[in-house]
């Protein structure tokens, strides 16, 4: 008998002992925070993203809805803010969706010098040999020695000596193009000379520049959208996600996750530090922060200091025409995108409300 109630008693602690481990257990799972220090990226046949808060990050909320208020006031469309790829903000204004494609204008730019490096990588060109190579010749109102002298790298550098005092500054044509300098000893934003490089990637991979870039690069990180031309422009539309993107490809230096997308590290180098001797702030098609000056479009003059005081120093950035804003700051892991009308200047990339933007993300971030 006594043996009995031994026996029931330990069943009994048995199985309250199971229990508490089993509460133990239950109480014990939680969320784990992702890490911030690796790089999360977004499925590239979904909507689906990864999200963290203003909270999560112990961000500053009081100044959250101040810049919600700056942005809607100054024109903006959208408005998304990644930290290590997982969005934080992501804000549509002024009647604006998150289905919307928007123009890049300028800040399209950097999508070129991206596409331009992945066919070097394939061997399809060299941006050392002359453009003539992929163009012809007779492309401009030049000698064809003249001609041989622009290589592909002074498209990318804005380097290419063309004459910008003409009456229509995107236009392609033959009797637009005309000598005034020697190709590499002088810089200024010339928007033909840029366009031409859609040219020589169709020449160069016997595809159109369209096609060749959806399959290299706008399918590959699960972009939407396309070029437009407008006129003698080539201006892309998309979605704000999408040069989020883009944004966080450039952030892990042209790798989505693990699938490489440029491999040419030196290309990718190049392209995002000083890549002439003339303006300090422009890569290959990149504006570049930290710099001593700077040189803008529609000037001929070098300003002192760096182009976006407030913000970070190594901040790398795409800037089109009514302050279409692409920046990627490898330091925070951040990238911050604001599509949208124009803010007030009417300018074709730098412009004051860079600075004022950053004035307010970094009382929200800091």
């Amino acid at each position: 008998m006594k043996m009995i109630n031994i026996l029931f008693l330990g069943s009994i602690f048995g199985l309250i002992s199971c229990s508490n481990e089993s509460t133990d257990i239950d109480e014990m799972v939680v969320d784990i925070p992702p890490d911030l220090n690796k790089l999360y990226f977004p499925p590239i046949d979904s909507n689906d993203w990864e999200t963290l808060s203003i909270q999560d990050l112990e961000w500053n909320q009081d100044q959250e809805q101040q810049l919600y208020n700056f942005l809607e006031d100054n024109d903006t469309k959208a408005f998304i803010i990644l930290k290590s790829g997982r969005i934080v903000v992501e804000k549509y204004f002024n009647g604006a969706s998150a289905s919307d494609n928007n123009p890049w204008y300028s800040a399209g730019k950097t999508l070129t010098a991206f596409t331009t490096g992945i066919a070097q990588q394939e061997g399809l060109l060299d941006i050392n040999q002359s453009s003539s190579t992929y163009l012809g010749t007779e492309w401009a109102s030049i000698s064809n020695t003249q001609e041989a002298t622009i290589t592909v790298r002074n498209h990318l550098t804005m380097s290419t000596g063309l004459d910008y005092n003409v009456s229509n500054q995107n236009c392609t044509d033959m009797d637009c193009l005309t000598y005034l300098n020697t190709p590499g000893t002088f810089w200024y934003y010339h928007n033909a000379a840029y366009t031409l490089l859609a040219d020589i990637i169709t020449n160069a991979s016997n595809q159109t520049y369209t096609n060749y870039f959806n399959h290299k690069l706008r399918d590959p990180i699960g972009m939407n959208g396309t070029w437009i031309s407008l006129g003698y422009a080539n201006v892309y539309y998309s979605n704000a996600r999408s040069m989020a993107r883009f944004g966080l490809l450039n952030l892990n230096k042209g790798s989505w996750g693990t699938t490489k997308i440029l491999e040419d590290e030196e290309y990718f180098n190049q392209m995002t530090t000083t890549s002439q001797n003339m303006n300090a702030s422009y890569g290959y098609l990149w504006w570049l922060n930290g710099k001593s000056s700077f040189r803008a479009p529609a000037f001929e003059i070098e300003f002192a200091g760096e182009l976006i005081p407030e913000a970070p120093q190594d901040l790398i950035a795409g800037l089109g025409k009514n302050d279409q804003k692409l920046y990627v700051v490898p330091s925070q892991n951040l990238v911050v995108i604001r599509m949208g009308d124009d803010t007030g200047e009417s300018l074709l990339g730098p412009s004051s409300f860079d600075n004022e933007l950053w004035k307010r993300i970094n009382l929200l971030i800091n």
